[in-house]
């Protein structure tokens, strides 16, 4: 081989060196983990955790929060990335199946636009009463409330934190599957629907069970059922929904997606990255502590599971008739 054959050769191999190989994350350089709401929050923080607990596996990943939009702002820049496995986000229920149907125009396409990595969390859902009501007309379980609005229609009240929140659409949910009515009230947050609640201006909710918690020990509000199809480890006396509605589910959830077109062999080495985190002791504890119950799967079973939400609330916000424009 000549000298100039030779460097040629020499040459042409490490400008393929130099380029990052298809299917392969960049070595050396952060992953990027797009959060689409502020900084504090449960989804936040579970981030962060888990950002610390894949360092030896992936390297450093950077938190990027982007609220917005309810969420749509920092999904959408999770979709328009480059499906190189270096940007990866955070797909919520709402941003990936509540909002394709209560917004009249999104910036991604929800079904499309994302490649499942692998769940990660969710928080159960809590029917609560106000304590003082529920004693007053001895409401002390699913089918005492259902029971009761059936005799008085129209009577008694619930709040959520707004129109098209997770709280308005489960409280859809029920009245629809007990065949009830009752009045929706909704406020400006999940703060305010409960500070109605606890000063007994409605009558019920749907909470976030880490937010209605600590009133349920304090005893300012009774727990009738949680909205997860099984008891929630948070709050084992307490039966589910399910088992006076049949089939009734409805909770907040999280995971991880990258963009469309990412190769399957990097999602797969973060999905492996990742559900060995969730599935570590000291992160199952300290999820605990948000009342968040881990929830590891493959990229397969993740897509699955949210084409089902997707077609779920397709159906519950359609029939509450709450939209956002």
């Amino acid at each position: 081989m000549t000298v100039q054959r030779r460097l040629l050769v020499l040459s042409t191999l490490a400008t393929a060196l130099a380029l990052p190989a298809t299917g392969v994350l960049a070595q050396g350089q952060p992953i990027r983990l797009v959060v689409p709401y502020g900084a504090g929050g449960p989804i936040d923080v579970t981030a962060r955790l888990l950002a610390e607990r894949v360092k030896d596996s992936l390297g450093t990943v950077i938190i990027d929060n982007k609220p917005g939009g309810g969420g749509n702002i920092g999904a959408n820049l999770v979709a328009k990335a480059p499906p190189d496995g270096m940007t990866i986000g955070i797909a919520a229920v709402a941003t990936n199946a509540i909002n394709p149907w209560l917004f009249s125009k999104m910036p991604f396409d929800a079904a499309k636009d994302f490649a499942p990595i692998t769940q990660m969390l969710r928080v159960p859902n809590v029917l609560v009463m106000n304590a003082e009501t529920a004693k007053r007309l001895n409401i002390n379980t699913v089918k005492d409330l259902i029971a009761y609005v059936k005799a008085n229609p129209a009577k008694l009240n619930y709040g959520s934190g707004g129109n098209g929140s997770a709280g308005h659409l489960a409280g859809e949910m029920f009245k629809r599957d007990a065949g009830i009515f009752a009045v929706h009230i909704p406020y400006n947050g999940g703060n305010p629907a409960q500070l109605a609640l606890l000063s007994g201006q409605v009558d019920f909710n749907f909470d976030n069970l880490a937010t209605a918690a600590p009133n349920i020990r304090a005893g300012k509000l009774k727990a009738l059922a949680v909205t997860t199809l099984t008891r929630s480890p948070a709050l084992p006396d307490v039966p589910p929904v399910a088992d006076t509605l049949k089939g009734f589910s409805i909770d907040t959830w999280w995971g991880l997606v990258a963009p469309a077109g990412t190769p399957k062999d990097v999602l797969a080495k973060l999905s492996r990255a990742f559900v060995e985190a969730l599935n570590a002791p000291e992160t199952k504890t300290r999820f605990a502590a948000l009342m968040a119950e881990p929830v590891p799967s493959t990229p397969e079973q993740f897509g699955v599971f949210m084409k089902s939400e997707l077609a779920k609330y397709e159906k519950i916000v359609k029939a509450s008739g709450a939209r956002v424009d």
